[in-house]
C-alpha cells in the first residue's frame, strides 16, 4: 500500500512540475504560482484532471483557451499519462473551452463567436515578445549591477553569458528562462552569438541601450501591475472560509478592468491595458 501511495505522489509531483511550465500569456508567470490551479487528480487509468479558475467570470476567452491547451499539452507529454483533461470552472465560456480543448479544436472552431479577427497564434506571439523583453530587462540590469558596462553587455556572447553567476534570486531565476527564449526564437545557436539582441534579432548598440531599457521598463511595469491586480482579484473571488482552509468559496465580484489574464472583455469599465480592449481578438 505504501509503495502505491509513493508512486501516486511521485506522479502527482510530475504533473505539478509540468504545470509549472505553463504561464499566463500576459504575465509570463507560471499558472501554479498565480494560484489558478486547484489540486489535480489522477485516476486508475492514468487520466489526469486539472481544475483551474481565473480571477473573474469575464477573463478573456482566448487567454483562458491558451492556458487550458498549454496545460493539456504539458501534462500529456508525460509518458505515463493516457489523457490530460483541463477543466476551467466559473467562467462565461468554460463549457465551450473545455469541450474545444478536449476535442483538439482550434480556438476559432471552439468559440466562433469570440474569434473576431486574428489568430490565437498571433496572440501567443505578441506575449512571447513581452515575456522575452521582460526577462531581458532583468538580465541587463543584473549585469549592470554586477559591474558590466553597457559596451560589454551589448557585445556579450552566449558563452560569456552562460558563465556569469548572479547574486539575486530574480536574476538567477530569469537567467535560464531568458536563454530558453533566445534559443526558441533561434536568436542564438552558437557560443559566439550575441546574447543581447532585440526580439527581431537586431543588435543593440551601446548608445541605444538607455532608451531601449526605458521601453522595456514600461513593459515590466505593465506586467507587474497586472500581476498584482490579478492575484488580488483571484484572492477576493475565492476566499477561504476563516478557520477552515478548505478550498475556495466563490464570492461575488464585479467584472475587472485589468486582470493579468485579459479580463473584462465585456466589462463596463475601460481596460487598464490596450491588450484588454482586444482580449477576444
Amino acid at each position: 500500500m505504501d509503495a502505491v501511495l509513493l508512486h501516486h505522489d511521485q506522479r502527482t509531483r510530475e504533473v505539478w512540475a509540468r504545470l509549472a511550465l505553463v504561464t499566463d500569456p500576459e504575465l509570463d508567470e507560471p499558472v501554479t504560482e498565480l494560484g489558478f490551479i486547484e489540486p489535480v487528480t489522477i485516476d486508475d487509468s492514468c487520466g489526469v484532471d486539472i481544475v483551474f479558475r481565473l480571477p473573474t467570470y469575464w477573463c478573456s476567452a482566448n487567454f483562458a483557451f491558451l492556458m487550458a491547451d498549454d496545460m493539456r499539452r504539458a501534462v500529456s507529454s508525460l509518458p505515463w499519462v493516457r489523457e490530460a483533461r483541463p477543466q476551467l470552472r466559473d467562467h462565461m465560456v468554460a463549457e465551450e473551452i473545455n469541450r474545444g480543448v478536449s476535442e483538439g479544436k482550434s480556438f476559432g472552431d471552439a468559440l466562433r463567436d469570440f474569434a473576431s479577427g486574428g489568430s490565437l497564434e498571433e496572440v501567443r506571439e505578441k506575449f512571447r515578445r513581452k515575456a522575452f523583453e521582460r526577462r531581458q530587462e532583468v538580465m541587463i540590469l543584473a549585469l549592470r549591477e554586477a559591474g558590466y558596462d553597457d559596451q560589454a553587455i551589448c557585445q556579450m556572447n552566449l558563452s560569456t553569458y552562460d558563465k556569469v553567476d548572479f547574486d539575486t534570486e530574480e536574476a538567477a531565476h530569469q537567467k535560464p528562462r531568458y536563454r530558453e527564449l533566445l534559443v526558441e526564437r533561434r536568436l542564438v545557436s552558437l557560443p559566439g552569438d550575441q546574447a543581447f539582441v532585440t526580439y527581431d534579432g537586431c543588435s543593440i548598440k551601446r548608445y541605444e541601450l538607455a532608451s531601449y531599457l526605458q521601453r522595456l521598463r514600461g513593459v515590466r511595469i505593465n506586467m507587474e501591475f497586472n500581476s498584482s491586480l490579478c492575484r488580488g482579484l483571484l484572492a477576493a473571488r475565492y476566499r477561504e472560509p476563516e478557520g477552515t482552509g478548505a478550498g475556495r468559496t466563490p464570492v461575488d465580484a464585479a467584472p475587472c478592468g485589468g486582470c493579468g489574464s485579459g479580463c473584462a472583455a465585456r466589462s463596463v469599465e475601460p481596460p487598464v491595458t490596450a491588450e484588454k480592449s482586444a482580449a477576444l481578438a
